[in-house]
């Protein structure tokens, strides 16, 4: 895999040119356990000095993640619906947290899923929830800020900054995977591709740059050229315009 990163290379010229700065995080989904790829995305993380947002899965967590995240302040954990069951109908796109059940089931998860991890993970756990799919019912965004949330991270642009009352949602905008067909990489140009338009659009004020641009991983399917796209791409961000964002803890 040897990639043609020169358009990306030279968007970020125009925005070192501009003097802008781009706020940068990381998401990386579906954690339960220690794993070898676990310590893979530590270690990167540690080595990017760009801490990454676990996304824990709450009834499945075991003690042993809350004991391996203990001493890697690289890993940030954040709550990631609750069982990551699908409960989308036959011909429905899979949600845990759309109005497949009632509002109050949905509710009484999400507020479960913030205390068992609490439980585990003391204060180091941020108030984010991460709906699994990245889809989530309207009726319940609205209820999140009452059980303790203070932002709400899906995919795609931001079309506000505040989704609900207290409520600040930070998206994810890219992730390499391939998922409706090899779940590999997808084509590295067309990744650099789609990295260049939207930073092109913030730098040209069509979306928002004041939300962290969000590149979402999921550890635990990873092959080898997901895992080196990710870090060049990480090291290019941050070397260019890019400057860590990091999800601030309950008050």
């Amino acid at each position: 895999m040897n990639p043609d990163w020169h358009p990306l290379d030279a968007e970020l010229d125009h925005w070192r040119a501009a003097g802008l700065s781009l706020p940068l995080w990381w998401r990386d989904d579906d954690a339960v356990a220690p794993t070898r790829q676990l310590d893979h995305l530590s270690d990167l993380a540690e080595n990017l000095n760009l801490p990454v947002h676990l996304a824990v899965i709450p009834r499945d967590a075991t003690g042993a993640l809350a004991e391996y995240a203990e001493g890697r302040p690289s890993l940030i954990p954040v709550v990631h619906g609750w069982a990551h069951t699908n409960h989308a109908l036959n011909g429905q796109k899979k949600a845990e947290f759309r109005l497949n059940r009632t509002l109050d089931e949905m509710v009484v998860d999400a507020q479960v899923g913030m205390a068992r991890l609490g439980a585990l993970f003391g204060d180091n756990v941020r108030p984010m929830f991460v709906p699994p799919w990245n889809r989530i019912a309207p009726e319940l965004i609205e209820q999140l800020p009452n059980l303790g949330y203070r932002i709400l991270s899906t995919a795609t642009p931001r079309k506000t900054r505040l989704v609900a009352s207290g409520l600040e949602q930070v998206n994810t905008h890219l992730d390499p995977i391939d998922w409706r067909g090899t779940r590999g990489l997808i084509s590295p140009e067309t990744l650099i591709a789609q990295t260049v338009e939207l930073l092109r659009n913030r730098r040209q004020g069509r979306t928002d740059n004041t939300e962290p641009f969000g590149v979402l991983t999921h550890h635990l399917v990873h092959d080898q050229d997901i895992w080196v796209f990710t870090e060049v791409l990480l090291r290019k961000l941050l070397r260019g315009p890019g400057t860590a964002w990091i999800a601030p803890k309950n008050k």
